[in-house]
C-alpha cells in the first residue's frame, strides 16, 4: 500500500479556461506540471516531475496526450 500513488487528480482542470504545461527552469532543470489559466495566465501547480514516469502520471490523471513545455 505505502508507496503508491493515487491516479485520482485532486485539482480540477477546466479545458475551457485552462490548458495543461509543464513548467521548466532554465537555471536548475526543476519541472512542475498544472494549469495554466487562458486568461490571467495564472499557474496552478498539481506536482513536481522528478522522471518521465512522473510525466505519464500526470497524463493519465488528467486523459491528456500532449502537454507543451514552457521556460
Amino acid at each position: 500500500m505505502f508507496g503508491k500513488r493515487s491516479v485520482r487528480p485532486e485539482i480540477a482542470y477546466d479545458p475551457e479556461t485552462q490548458y495543461p504545461v509543464f513548467l521548466s527552469s532554465i537555471c536548475t532543470g526543476e519541472k512542475a506540471a498544472g494549469f495554466r489559466n487562458r486568461t490571467d495566465r495564472k499557474f496552478t501547480e498539481v506536482m513536481v516531475i522528478r522522471s518521465e514516469k512522473d510525466e505519464a502520471l500526470f497524463k493519465k490523471m488528467y486523459g491528456l496526450g500532449e502537454v507543451k513545455t514552457e521556460y
